[in-house]
């Protein structure tokens, strides 16, 4: 069986393939923020494809998100960190000492204010999902699931 690679991706250094959940609903975050079921579903259905970077710093590509979609539990992802990326390269290294988290860059669009401060995001636009080791949202995480082509038992 043959494997997909990403462009200029040599035999032997294959993408590690990544999934999990950027953003729970109704999780409230560590400012407050908590983002409602349906929030990403405007921007998923018009967004171009949505980067996968490294710790929000715009550029630093870290692979490429091949699935977004919202379920009952939050904003599910899954994608491919690409080792011929400097910031990839560097994210894989992270995930060896534990990197696990995720979290999303985004503009909010609809909002209604809480009583306690925080915020309930109706609709936002998803600007790009980062590699983090500490998310605002303690839920939002990923697990490796193997290489392109290669599953982890």
């Amino acid at each position: 069986m043959r494997s997909a690679r990403l462009p200029g991706s040599p035999r032997g250094r294959r993408p590690m393939l990544i999934e999990g959940v950027a953003s729970v609903f109704l999780e409230t975050d560590s400012s407050g923020d908590r983002v409602r079921p349906g929030a990403f579903a405007a921007s998923l259905s018009h967004a171009p494809a949505i980067p996968m970077l490294w710790r929000h710093q715009s550029g630093a590509l870290a692979g490429v998100w091949s699935k977004l979609r919202e379920t009952g539990k939050g904003l599910e992802v899954r994608g491919l960190i690409d080792r011929e990326k400097p910031y990839g390269r560097l994210a894989l290294k992270h995930v060896g000492t534990g990197l696990n988290g995720l979290s999303i860059g985004f503009r909010p669009r609809r909002w209604r204010m809480r009583p306690d401060g925080g915020r309930d995001l109706i609709e936002v636009d998803l600007v790009e999902v980062s590699l983090v080791r500490n998310p605002m949202a303690n839920s939002a995480r990923f697990r490796v699931v193997g290489e392109m082509g290669r599953r982890v038992a």
